[in-house]
């Protein structure tokens, strides 16, 4: 689940926002009281690889996309990262089945014209000042992490509609703490340690923190009545709503393009949305099941048949 947040200096650690992230979702399903220690250790024996490779997706999303705002531009961002939309929508085709209509590839475009026209707003509003420092690599980063939000995403769908949304968070949750701490502990130890920690700071994490959990309580409710697809074009809206704060909290300068593209994205979203997809179900095999009486039940059929026989007679 992708949460944008442009790192610069004095910013909180990727993989400290990661760890957040996860934690949260763990906390959401801790909380939900569902999870009885034999379910646990049943999905934990059958599925605990699956969620290993779930977890670790969802961990490295976050932070290569956080990673990426440290080497390439704002504007860069804004447009790579939409790379996870034909990506998500190719494995909901493969994974999930989904068949498109033409008004769906239409609002998709439609809503990456409103974020074409936010990043042009940004330029024209001075926005743009950083030029990055390995922009290549940051480039890289961020189709790297959207490609990985998209399988993430995907995972989330077939999981909340084909088994349940407590598993979900539950086992991402688990997994996605334990690949979280162990990299911060690897990776980012020294700088953490850095860190002058102070009230503000601190309730940054907090606040961050409060923000990812509703992020992933909520996110699976909207996807299991949607579809990943739809709720990522919906948070294409989201660099605008933080260039609304922006405002306000760091004198942004405002542009009606802003407008424009919010309008935009919203058209494409609420278009896409007016029409649902359709579910192509698997191709079932030709060759006729075979059927089994079993050494078991060889007897009570014996026994069925001559009274059939009997009863024939009679």
């Amino acid at each position: 689940m992708e949460a944008d947040s442009p790192a610069g200096p004095g910013a909180p650690e990727p993989l400290a926002e990661g760890a957040a992230a996860e934690f949260s979702s763990l906390l959401r399903r801790i909380k939900g009281k569902l999870f009885t220690c034999d379910n646990l250790l049943v999905i934990l024996k059958r599925k605990w690889w699956k969620y290993i490779l779930l977890g670790l997706a969802d961990v490295e999303a976050n932070y290569v996309i956080v990673r990426a705002y440290q080497y390439t531009t704002l504007t860069s961002v804004q447009l790579l990262d939409c790379f996870g939309i034909p990506v998500l929508m190719a494995l909901s085709w493969f994974i999930l089945h989904a068949r498109y209509r033409v008004i769906h590839f239409i609002a998709v475009a439609v809503c990456l014209l409103g974020v074409g026209t936010m990043v042009g707003a940004d330029i024209l509003a001075g926005r743009e000042d950083n030029s990055g420092s390995d922009v290549l690599i940051g480039d890289i980063l961020v189709l790297l992490g959207a490609s990985l939000y998209a399988i993430s995403n995907v995972c989330e769908e077939y999981i909340v509609k084909k088994l349940s949304r407590q598993e979900f968070l539950g086992m991402v949750g688990l997994f996605g703490t334990i690949i979280s701490g162990i990299q911060l502990l690897i990776v980012e130890y020294k700088d953490i340690a850095s860190i002058h920690w102070d009230w503000k700071i601190a309730l940054l994490f907090v606040a961050f923190a409060l923000c990812m959990f509703c992020l992933y309580s909520f996110m699976p409710l909207v996807i299991k009545v949607t579809s990943a697809t739809s709720v990522n074009l919906g948070i294409l809206t989201a660099d605008l709503y933080s260039l609304f704060v922006g405002l306000f909290l760091f004198g942004y300068k405002f542009s009606g393009l802003y407008i424009l593209s919010f309008t935009v994205i919203m058209v494409g979203f609420i278009l896409y949305c007016s029409t649902p997809t359709r579910t192509a179900e698997p191709a079932e095999s030709s060759v006729p099941p075979v059927t089994s009486i079993g050494i078991d039940n060889l007897g009570l059929k014996l026994e069925e048949n001559l009274q059939e026989t009997h009863s024939a007679v009679l």
